[in-house]
């Protein structure tokens, strides 16, 4: 049975809107409490912009989702009875599953806002990415590569999510690039996930990509809101347990090529954290250090605006992307 395609588009066009409308709530609420970018060192605004961003993210997603919770349980039947079906049964096989994405995703997010209230040590802050990633390794979204064994398991999923998460913490170093290069990702995992009938999965990334359009008006190509630590962090998380989920191995594609799709989806944030680690260590400065080495600060140097070095890294990032999808298949 396949799942039909508007219920797709009513996760990304309920996603957008909760985001875009809660927003200026959020955004409200930070300045209030402080929650918020102060000018200095490496910044460019000249006044405090609020960390709203990761906050109403996560409202985009999580208030769709609990309504869908409601519709589905509800007796009266809303939808027709094959999505219905399918939505029941694909709950019902991966709810441990589905709350401890959820549970993480809130977890992440708290941690980073604990981050840009309070400065975490970066010890303390690599803990927690950690312990929130182990969380979701036992609720059973791990990677395997096709090797036998538990602990290899658990052990490559948590350094996936590390690496995943810290990848998007790294490029949110100008407006729009984080979150357009996370919905991007979405966009083209839930494509895939949708095509080869991974409804639950294409649902959350559906649910990622309308979440992320609604808050790029207010940080693109102007701010009036930032990400922050909680927003980086948490569309970090999403992307990198959406490269989990889907089962990318199929008959088409042998099992060392399998891996390679989300590596491309994810190809430029990744290629970003590996060049900037790499100088950092080389120059002997610690790797959580922030700098202007990244491939969008290199753009600038080269005389390009920030808008136009964005709008670059996002074509890049859909073209490779685009070739992920074109070889899935």
């Amino acid at each position: 049975m396949s799942f039909p395609f508007n219920v797709y588009l009513a996760a990304i066009f309920s996603a957008f809107l909760t985001a875009i409308v809660a927003l200026p709530l959020w955004r409200k609420w930070s300045l209030k409490t402080g929650l918020v970018d102060d000018p200095g060192h490496r910044k460019i605004h000249s006044k405090p912009i609020s960390l709203a961003g990761g906050l109403a993210v996560m409202t985009g997603i999580l208030l769709p989702t609990l309504i869908a919770a409601l519709v589905v349980l509800l007796p009266v039947t809303l939808l027709k009875p094959n999505s219905m079906f399918l939505l029941k049964h694909g709950l019902e096989k991966r709810v441990v599953e589905l709350m401890g994405i959820l549970i993480g995703a809130t977890a992440m997010l708290i941690l980073g806002c604990l981050d840009d209230k309070h400065e975490l040590r970066p010890r303390a802050k690599f803990a927690g990415q950690l312990i929130i990633a182990a969380l979701v390794a036992s609720c059973g979204a791990r990677i395997t590569l096709f090797v036998p064994n538990v602990i290899f398991s658990y052990a490559i999923t948590i350094l996936w999510i590390l690496t995943v998460i810290n990848a998007f913490n790294f490029m949110d170093n100008m407006n729009g690039l984080c979150a357009g290069l996370g919905a991007i990702a979405a966009w083209y995992f839930a494509m895939i996930a949708a095509a080869q009938g991974q409804y639950l999965v294409a649902l959350i990334a559906f649910l990622a990509f309308g979440a992320l359009l609604g808050f790029l008006p207010y940080n693109f190509p102007q701010a009036r809101a930032f990400l922050g630590d909680s927003g980086s962090h948490l569309v970090g998380y999403l992307l990198a347990v959406l490269a989990i989920l889907p089962h990318f191995y199929t008959v088409k594609h042998p099992r060392h090529w399998a891996v390679l799709i989300p590596l491309f989806v994810l190809a430029v944030p990744l290629l970003d954290l590996v060049w900037v680690v790499f100088l950092r260590w080389h120059a002997g400065r610690p790797f959580y250090l922030g700098d202007t080495n990244h491939l969008s600060h290199r753009l600038v140097k080269r005389g390009m605006t920030q808008t136009r070095a964005v709008l670059l890294i996002w074509i890049v990032a859909t073209l490779i992307g685009g070739a992920a999808f074109l070889f899935a298949f």
